[in-house]
């Protein structure tokens, strides 16, 4: 293949992209309707996400569905969540897997049921030869906690002799991260207005691309993902050098 034709080849689609699905509430709120019904509206939402990214070949969707600050919400609505988290994958999971889809999870599970736990547990299980697409749902998750648990794991190791005398670098933070086995998200999107990343991924999105859109997740759809992805294909990622060097091809990013 000539130069000139690499050059004129269409950017490739984002690796893996991670989602904050923010507005649920707000949805049913506008709608005068209780605020389960938006946070069902989403799970609705979801699908449509999952599909598209498949379609896309997207090797990794991440979508963060419960944060660790998540508790501090009525007690009423953390209930309702864990019944809806618990009937969603009762119901969804061998649908991912006919769709040859792999189900991960990631986050602090200590304080979930044991039967929500057994539930992921068996959910990973099934789906673990797929490789259509990696889907991973952040539960229980916050980047601060992610770290921390890397750098737990990592003073364990050394306590037990099994590290010695480590160089502590970003590579081994990198193996003991919850994401060790993933690459690092391509494009992060928030949905709803809000324009932070919440304690999402803090480690992994280092590089990753940006994405802000008003759109209420429940509206969120294919045509909404790729807007966002048409967005991201239009922007030059440089990872530190110059716009000239990644133009003229003289680094590997």
């Amino acid at each position: 293949m000539s130069s000139n034709a690499i050059d004129r080849l269409e950017p490739a689609n984002p690796r893996h992209i991670a989602i904050i699905m923010d507005g649920n509430g707000r949805w049913a709120q506008k709608r005068l309707l209780p605020r389960a019904f938006g946070h069902q509206a989403g799970v609705k939402a979801v699908r449509k996400i999952v599909e598209y990214c498949t379609e896309q070949k997207v090797e990794v969707l991440t979508l963060f569905a419960f944060s660790s600050e998540n508790w501090r919400r009525p007690k009423e609505e953390v209930s309702l969540l864990m019944s809806l988290f618990m009937a969603t994958l009762q119901r969804e999971i061998n649908i991912l897997d006919r769709n040859n889809i792999r189900l991960r999870f990631i986050g602090d599970r200590s304080a979930f049921s044991s039967q929500l736990q057994n539930k992921m547990t068996e959910g990973e299980t099934q789906t673990q030869a797929n490789d259509a697409l990696t889907l991973v749902i952040a539960v229980n998750y916050g980047g601060h906690w992610d770290m921390c648990q890397a750098f737990r794991k990592v003073l364990e190791k050394i306590s037990t002799g099994e590290l010695e005398n480590p160089d502590i670098n970003e590579q081994l933070i990198n193996q003991h991260l919850s994401t060790s086995d993933l690459p690092d998200p391509d494009l992060f999107i928030r949905t709803g207005g809000e324009q932070r990343v919440s304690n999402f991924m803090l480690w992994q999105l280092a590089y990753t691309e940006m994405y802000f859109t008003p759109t209420l997740w429940p509206d969120f759809d294919q045509h909404a993902l790729a807007e966002a992805i048409k967005s991201f294909k239009s922007r030059q990622r440089r990872f530190g050098h110059t716009g000239e060097q990644v133009l003229n091809k003289s680094v590997t990013l």
